[in-house]
């Protein structure tokens, strides 16, 4: 499968952006996508995950503050980001893997080109 992510830029502390993830095939819905993201001199971080059917994990940092969905209909992931924090700035990569949730991103079988999230005001 191919991904292609979108929607990064630059925005003010506390603003929102919505992160697209387009995938092609016809086997979207047996996948796992995640968000990954990786700051500037920082270690990739995993953000958010959603199964097939629509369950969900977030880490922590941004529990309540991003939310993902998916469209299985359009094979597309959405990532909603809202109330950003200079923190929140990195390189926001969507992930694809079939094997199952695991929270270790080295696993992850699919990557799409990654999108910059600038938060600064």
């Amino acid at each position: 499968v191919q991904l292609q992510a979108s929607g990064g830029g630059l925005v003010q502390p506390g603003g929102s952006l919505r992160l697209s993830c387009a995938a092609s095939g016809s086997t979207f819905r047996s996948y796992w996508i995640y968000w990954v993201r990786q700051g500037p001199g920082k270690e990739r971080e995993l953000v958010a995950g959603i199964s097939g059917g629509g369950s969900t994990y977030y880490t922590t940092s941004v529990k309540g503050r991003f939310t993902l969905s998916r469209d299985n209909a359009k094979a597309t992931s959405y990532l909603q980001m809202s109330i950003l924090q200079p923190e929140d700035t990195a390189v926001y990569y969507c992930a694809a893997d079939r094997s199952g949730f695991t929270t270790n991103p080295n696993r992850y079988e699919y990557w799409g080109q990654g999108t910059q999230v600038t938060v600064s005001s």
